[in-house]
């Protein structure tokens, strides 16, 4: 099994106390964003290259964003639509799509019978599903274009310190082991 927490920071435009919130979500994962971009079809590309290199294809994604991004079935990824083509690259991913107030469903944006094969395996609502799994892999959008610059500043303050403190308990780790195998 392979999960991936899959976070847009426009999420967080209607979140009360949306700091708190993306700690919460970041503590939860317990892993360390290995993925930032600003375009979320970068994320998708990043996505792709590492399964090919571990050969191991996702199982679970969710996606903590503003939008489903299923909207089209455009040859072309682009930000709008990655999800729909992250949902036919994986053929057995589940994708929850966490989201307060939704604005709309992919069942608008895609063929019926596409949406017929995909509506099993994706879900949505303001929470995380009973034991969906630990990410594996956390990535980030941040979307400056869909987010005020004083809150996207905010939610970096935050993610750039979720960063450093696993960079620093990392290297605690490194020196603890190196000194272990001294003695």
């Amino acid at each position: 099994m392979y999960s991936i927490l899959d976070i847009d920071l426009d999420y967080f435009n209607q979140i009360p106390d949306a700091a708190h919130r993306l700690e919460q979500l970041l503590n939860w994962a317990a892993c360390p964003v290995s993925i930032v971009v600003e375009r979320h079809n970068h994320a998708f590309a990043r996505w792709k290259k590492r399964w090919q290199t571990h050969n191991i294809p996702p199982s679970h994604i969710l996606h903590v964003d503003e939008h489903h991004d299923m909207m089209g079935q455009q040859r072309q990824t682009n930000i709008a639509n990655f999800m729909f083509h992250a949902m036919r690259t994986w053929p057995e991913c589940r994708v929850h799509w966490l989201v307060q107030h939704p604005v709309d469903s992919p069942a608008m944006w895609l063929e019926d019978e596409m949406w017929d094969s995909l509506r099993r395996r994706f879900s949505y609502g303001p929470h995380r599903p009973a034991r969906w799994p630990k990410p594996d892999v956390v990535s980030v959008c941040t979307s400056p274009d869909f987010i005020s610059p004083n809150l996207a500043a905010e939610l970096m303050g935050v993610l750039s310190g979720f960063i450093a403190n696993h960079l620093k308990r990392r290297m605690s780790n490194k020196a603890l082991q190196a000194t272990k195998n001294v003695v």
